[in-house]
């Protein structure tokens, strides 16, 4: 019988898919990595109402009810070195990072790996909404979930390509509205197990009021200027700033301003109005490549700036220094600076990387 251990995070797809593989014949063992909360009952032990995504009480008790192996590995160390002060240290920097893309990288798939290995398990499993299928000469790739609506291959692109015949994704061909019933069978009642949106380790207000708590340095006023470099105002840091933001700028204008870019070398905000924010071209480094081997010559592909927008059609082309020039067909709005761009060609993620600047924007460190 093949073992496979499970990330049981103690949310409904990971509930789900750990219950999926036992009707298929595995042997399952629930891990659940520990990464933020404190270890104790009044944060880890709340039936239904914990917050971020790391549930243990929730994992524990699924757990139970399948009748399946349950441990918690404690990564907190890991993860707050890997993720939390990459967060930090990103916005201080003037980029909008993703934790979730990091975490995914740096920390969670790596412990799962080592967990297995470490029970003589045959495969890692989780409940993301993404496929991993051979292709016609049987080499496995990464496919987008089932369900368009709730596709995950955006956080997954930095995964490395050795795991991949080691990787499961039970609930990855499902729909959420066929994720539900089965989660209800377990005992999780769909009314009250929320899906987790926030930033796990952000859990009181907005990331905002955990850099001001975590990093006062960030903290560094400095001059708001217009794209003409005419000074209109004061910011408060430049890590308070994202593109795109229209809001808590606190600047008197009679049109709509938006923070077009953030320059952490020179600590100004640049503001502007709408069309400001459109850009037809990006590069992109820091490139991890899952569907190809390499990018030589111009690719055509659809690009996904954020997890929320769609994939847009573009062109990649080589560009210095391993890097990756992105050609959009129509210009994107807020192309944000330590954001992940992700390439696909039709249903297959063939990689993607992180944005290091715009065609109008300055270059970030």
């Amino acid at each position: 019988m093949e073992t496979v251990v499970v990330g049981m995070s103690g949310g409904v797809d990971s509930s789900v898919a750990a219950a999926l593989l036992g009707e298929q014949g595995y042997a399952v063992q629930g891990v659940t990595l520990q990464t933020w909360e404190p270890d104790d009952p009044e944060t880890t032990s709340k039936k239904w109402q914990e917050r971020g995504c790391c549930k243990v009480g929730i994992a524990r008790f699924v757990a139970e009810q399948l009748g399946i192996p349950h441990r918690v590995i404690d990564i907190r160390e890991r993860f707050h070195s890997a993720v939390v002060q990459d967060f930090i240290h990103g916005y201080l920097d003037g980029q909008t990072p993703n934790p979730c893309v990091r975490c995914n990288e740096r920390v969670k798939f790596g412990a799962l790996v080592e967990a297995a290995r470490d029970l003589g398990a045959d495969y890692v499993a989780t409940g993301h909404y993404a496929r991993i299928l051979p292709d016609a000469a049987g080499r496995l790739q990464m496919h987008r979930g089932g369900d368009p609506t709730k596709d995950q291959s955006y956080f997954l692109y930095r995964l490395q390509r050795a795991w991949l015949p080691h990787i499961l994704f039970p609930v990855g061909s499902m729909r959420k509205d066929e994720v539900w019933p089965r989660a209800e069978a377990i005992g999780l009642p769909a009314d009250e197990v929320n899906e987790s949106q926030e930033i796990c380790f952000v859990t009181k207000g907005d990331y905002r009021g955990f850099l001001a708590e975590e990093a006062p340095q960030a903290a560094r006023p400095g001059p708001f200027v217009g794209c003409d470099g005419t000074v209109l105002g004061t910011h408060r840091g430049v890590a308070f700033y994202t593109p795109g933001q229209r809001r808590g700028l606190g600047l008197a204008s009679d049109r709509r301003l938006y923070v077009v870019r953030v320059d952490a070398m020179t600590n100004t905000v640049v503001v502007g109005q709408e069309g400001d924010l459109l850009e037809e071209s990006c590069v992109v480094g820091d490139l991890n490549l899952l569907g190809m081997e390499r990018i030589d010559g111009p690719v055509r592909a659809a690009v996904k700036v954020r997890y929320a927008s769609p994939a847009v059609p573009a062109t990649l082309r080589p560009a210095l220094g391993g890097c990756l020039r992105i050609e959009f067909d129509a210009p994107q709005r807020a192309l944000s600076p330590g954001q992940s761009a992700v390439f696909y060609q039709d249903e297959i993620v063939l990689g993607g990387g992180i944005i290091q600047w715009s065609a109008g924007g300055a270059r970030t460190a």
